[in-house]
């Protein structure tokens, strides 16, 4: 009788510190690059570990990047990218997902199996075909081609969690809406709020792979006046291969928006992921 729980207390423990030591394996990277930003190159090598202090400390990398790159315009890049990517998936993906679970006609079943592909086939087998288009539309060199074609890569995904979301959401409320004369657009801004882990968990998903993306960049808008951070960050480590302050000054600058933004948003992606576990 008292064996059971003891077992289950040891698995438990177990768990736990599987999962830390995952944890500590995956942010230590991160870490070490931020740590060694701020501390002089002969320490970097002697003390990688070591936390910098009154001796060690130093922003000599952080300055070069400030004088030998547009670190500033990068970053705006990269956030205007990402936040109107994102406002567009979520835009979109939320209305066709609202369409295939609310109504049901001829073609729902195959668009919804059509939408799905796109989970599994990866964006960049038609970069020369979206090259080519965005040549016609003339938008190469342009921060609305990076945004359409993050916009198209994270719709697949969104609307399959948005749409299972949906399906939950009692129908009895939707009728009731309409009864007391609710347009459908309402009915649909009265179900966003209720599927709010869910759009934090497709806003988190669909946020790391655009803010990191240097494919696309690379090949839609590698102009001076649009280069993303990632962009950017790469073309500054080929030009101070040697200078190892500022390449981790450089790198700190990439990683760290991105992580925070991950943070904030992380307690809305398990949300999501637990409430579309239980459906």
């Amino acid at each position: 009788m008292n064996e059971k729980p003891v077992v289950g207390r040891g698995t438990q423990l177990l768990a736990h510190l599987g999962l830390l030591f995952f944890t500590l394996l995956a942010t230590l990277p991160t870490l070490l690059i931020v740590m060694n930003s701020f501390k002089d190159r002969l320490t970097i090598f002697s003390h990688p570990f070591a936390l910098p202090n009154a001796q060690t400390f130093t922003l000599e990398g952080y300055r070069t990047v400030a004088q030998s790159a547009n670190f500033g315009l990068f970053f705006l890049n990269s956030l205007l990218v990402t936040l109107g990517s994102l406002f567009l998936i979520v835009l979109v993906s939320s209305m066709a997902a609202f369409a295939l679970s609310e109504y049901r006609f001829r073609l729902n079943t195959l668009l919804a199996f059509y939408l799905s592909i796109g989970i599994m086939v990866p964006i960049r087998l038609g970069t020369v075909g979206i090259l080519n288009l965005m040549v016609d539309l003339h938008l190469v060199n342009t921060l609305w081609a990076l945004m359409l074609v993050y916009t198209a890569q994270g719709i697949p995904l969104a609307v399959f969690v948005l749409s299972s979301f949906m399906r939950g959401v009692p129908r009895d409320l939707k009728e009731a809406a309409r009864i007391d004369g609710a347009s459908e657009y309402r009915i649909y801004g009265l179900i966003l709020p209720i599927i709010r882990p869910a759009i934090g968990a497709v806003t988190a998903i669909s946020m790391i792979p655009i803010w990191n993306d240097l494919w696309f960049p690379l090949i839609l808008a590698p102009g001076e006046k649009t280069k993303t951070i990632v962009l950017g960050t790469n073309v500054f480590l080929g030009q101070f291969l040697s200078d190892y302050n500022a390449i981790l000054a450089a790198l700190t600058l990439a990683i760290v928006p991105v992580v925070a933004l991950y943070v904030i948003f992380s307690r809305q992606l398990v949300s999501g992921i637990t409430g579309g576990a239980l459906k």
